[in-house]
């Protein structure tokens, strides 16, 4: 946590983009707060955070189930709801605008639970311990998903069949 503080004091504005994802220092931060209940530290960081980018994603779910572990006020379910909703629509425009590259969630278990944890926000009765368990899964498994699909992507970069020209190749040309 203290390397996370002494990067937002230093570039308070930075943030790391993978791909279209983009997650700032403050939400680096209010996660990390978040994972050691510092929760009002939590909860300043990841309104900082949507301060500088109303769009974090994974700042509004942090924010969000940071107000859960306070209160199960419309304010938690709103930003846990809109965390959710935001990481759901992004993998599944991940997935539509690069068909042939399924490296995102490509078993869709990390959309099939938001779409429970939806469900459930949007029934009559949230069972709160049950959503914020599995809505910290939905954010430990992005984290790991950004890793995963890195690694990936290096592995078919580092691979020389997947470049065209290198190895055989057959072609026909039609001259005039």
């Amino acid at each position: 946590m203290g390397y996370f503080q002494r990067a937002a004091e230093s570039d308070p504005n930075y943030v790391f983009i993978y791909d279209t994802f983009r997650e700032g220092i403050w939400t680096y931060l209010g996660r990390a707060q978040y994972g050691v209940g510092r929760f009002d530290e939590a909860r300043h960081s990841l309104e900082r955070a949507l301060s500088v980018n109303q769009d974090d994603s994974l700042a509004k779910l942090y924010l969000g189930l940071t107000l859960a572990r306070r209160s199960h006020d419309s304010q938690a379910v709103k930003q846990t709801q809109s965390g959710l909703q935001a990481l759901y629509d992004w993998l599944e425009y991940m997935q539509s605008s690069r068909p042939y590259t399924d490296y995102w969630d490509p078993l869709r278990q990390i959309r099939s639970e938001i779409k429970t944890d939806l469900d459930m926000i949007s029934g009559k009765d949230i069972d709160w311990p049950k959503l914020i368990d599995s809505a910290e899964w939905v954010g430990r498994q992005m984290e790991e998903e950004i890793e995963r699909v890195r690694r990936d992507e290096e592995r078919r970069l580092r691979n020389k069949d997947f470049f065209p020209g290198s190895g055989v190749g057959l072609g026909v040309g039609i001259g005039f």
